[in-house]
């Protein structure tokens, strides 16, 4: 017989869970594993919601396992150590982003690129080496190989760093690995949601001038009085697009939905870069001219390795950078996804785990 969620480890916890392609969530009894000598035990205080949960708790991208428990942007404090433990110890800040486990021994994750691992596994809705569920952050107490554990500096905000955990390193990363972080470049930066507005932080902050390009003229005052981008374009404004035409090192582009490609790759310069970042659920247009007529490339990025996760968490921490974010309580969890499918926050919910899961359940 298969043991429940609730009697497969020692451990017993509590959070929220789906139960089915309805994507509602509700309070779900489940157990983690004992802390292994490699492991890090650390209580959940808060845990960002990222737009992959959506997909995942309705089965939207068809890989999700009943009952799923999301969250993968999740920060707290350790409260125990496995014996082998280096580097970490009860009382650290930390955090778990994307991923929990990986092979170890191909040779993305001898690369310190452990999320192109083909045996990469997902903090929630995956098989563990040991074949039961992976849960994530929408609960009290999290376990995890040290080797995928963050350290959260001290001055970083706990709460405002949660997002980082993805959306931070995901336009990191592509910022570094394809050389858009040299000072004076200039970077555009499609969309500007949970995504798109770390793009922007990090961006700046690497000493780049930062257009934002996005469909929404209101979100104008927004790019470039609050968050410091240089300039903003309408991407449905022919003029503006036409003037901006071959200004572009690159572009990093957050968008989800589907959008024309053709106008971005006009915007870079010979030899520009465009990478995607954002995950449309239907294939996009790419006629090839554009490309070929100025040596331009079109690439893709997928969060980032663990060493990598770590330096744009140290990076955050030096240039004081966090999500803007609305912190919400556990039992308005559903509510938040309501809203994120309009795109009606600014521009992360981060759920308060430490104060509100407890006394919700």
């Amino acid at each position: 017989m298969v043991a429940s969620a609730e009697q497969e480890h020692p451990n017993k916890a509590i959070g929220w869970a789906a139960r089915d392609t309805s994507g509602v969530l509700s309070p779900f009894n489940f157990s983690r594993r004992e802390t292994g000598e490699k492991d890090v035990a650390f209580k959940v205080l808060y845990c960002g919601i990222c737009h992959s949960d959506l997909h995942m708790v309705k089965n939207e991208w068809g890989s999700s396992t009943y009952p799923l428990v999301p969250g993968h942007e999740i920060v707290g404090v350790v409260t125990e150590v496995g014996s082998k433990v280096q580097n970490i110890k009860v009382g650290d800040k930390v955090g778990v982003g994307c991923m929990v486990g990986s092979c170890r021994s191909c040779d993305s994750c001898a690369d310190h690129l452990e999320n192109y691992c083909p045996k990469m596994i997902l903090t929630y809705s995956a098989k563990y080496y040991d074949g039961t569920t992976t849960y994530g952050g929408y609960s009290d107490i999290m376990v995890a190989d040290e080797n995928f554990i963050v350290r959260i500096p001290e001055n970083l905000p706990l709460d405002g760093a949660a997002p980082l955990l993805c959306a931070g390193i995901t336009t990191y990363s592509p910022l570094r690995h394809f050389g858009l972080d040299k000072p004076g470049m200039h970077v555009g930066v499609v969309g500007l949601g949970g995504l798109g507005h770390v793009a922007v932080k990090f961006a700046k902050a690497l000493g780049v001038k930062v257009t934002v390009i996005s469909t929404s003229p209101k979100k104008k005052a927004e790019a470039v009085e609050r968050l410091h981008a240089d300039s903003f374009l309408v991407s449905t404004d022919q003029n503006e697009m036409q003037a901006a035409m071959g200004t572009m090192d690159g572009i990093i582009d957050t968008v989800s939905a589907v959008h024309p490609l053709v106008p971005l790759i006009g915007l870079l310069k010979t030899q520009g870069k465009l990478v995607m970042v954002g995950a449309p659920e239907k294939p996009l247009e790419l006629p090839v001219f554009p490309l070929i007529m100025g040596r331009k490339i079109i690439g893709g990025s997928c969060i980032g390795g663990m060493k990598e996760t770590q330096e744009m968490i140290n990076f955050a921490a030096k240039h004081n950078i966090t999500a803007d974010i609305e912190i919400i309580p556990i039992d308005y969890v559903n509510t938040a996804m309501d809203r994120l499918v309009k795109a009606d926050v600014r521009y992360r919910f981060v759920i308060d785990i430490g104060n509100t899961l407890k006394a919700s359940s």
